[in-house]
């Protein structure tokens, strides 16, 4: 797909807060009236559902990247979709070309995917702005432990000011 495309990493659960959801509509509604395509995990389950609905209601491009062991939860509605037979393959085609990568609030994987862009924003493979959608104070407790890191020495100033951390969906306007 042509053009800026934004990840969105989040939750594949059905049991969380509602209000996550609906933060995730607001984030990613603003980034569908900025032009991005929108780039997710593309299931039917939980948050992922919720972004790929959202975009497709406010008519922006979508993409679904998915192993194929996950066949059976794919969204119906995504403009393109990509098949990986890992994990791994999964989170890096969809950073590939990205322009921002975006952490709604979600679970082990989306830490998992948030921090191992966060790495590669460091070694200068991923260029793009890399940022977590603090909502309802979710991601309170990563903020400390990056600061904490950078006050141990175990994490640079310089890596720390790459993780953009958001709570308001005019914030987020501001990064794109």
């Amino acid at each position: 797909m042509e053009g800026k495309t934004a990840v969105f990493f989040c939750s594949a659960s059905f049991d969380i807060d509602p209000k996550f959801n609906q933060a995730a509509r607001d984030f990613v509604r603003a980034a569908c009236l900025r032009g991005y395509t929108i780039a997710s995990g593309g299931t039917t389950k939980g948050t992922m559902k919720v972004v790929v609905d959202t975009a497709r209601e406010c008519g922006a491009p979508t993409k679904g990247v998915l192993p194929r062991f996950m066949d059976e939860v794919v969204h119906p509605d995504l403009d393109e979709l990509i098949w990986t037979d890992t994990m791994a393959q999964r989170k890096e085609l969809l950073r590939e070309g990205a322009s921002l990568v975006v952490a709604l609030p979600g679970g082990i994987g989306t830490l998992d995917e948030y921090i191992e862009t966060l790495t590669l924003s460091k070694l200068g493979v991923f260029k793009g702005k890399v940022i977590a959608v603090n909502v309802f104070g979710f991601y309170d407790k990563l903020k400390e432990l990056l600061d904490y890191y950078v006050g141990t020495g175990m994490l640079d100033a310089a890596t720390r000011a790459r993780a953009y951390f958001v709570e308001t969906v005019e914030e987020f306007e501001a990064l794109l």
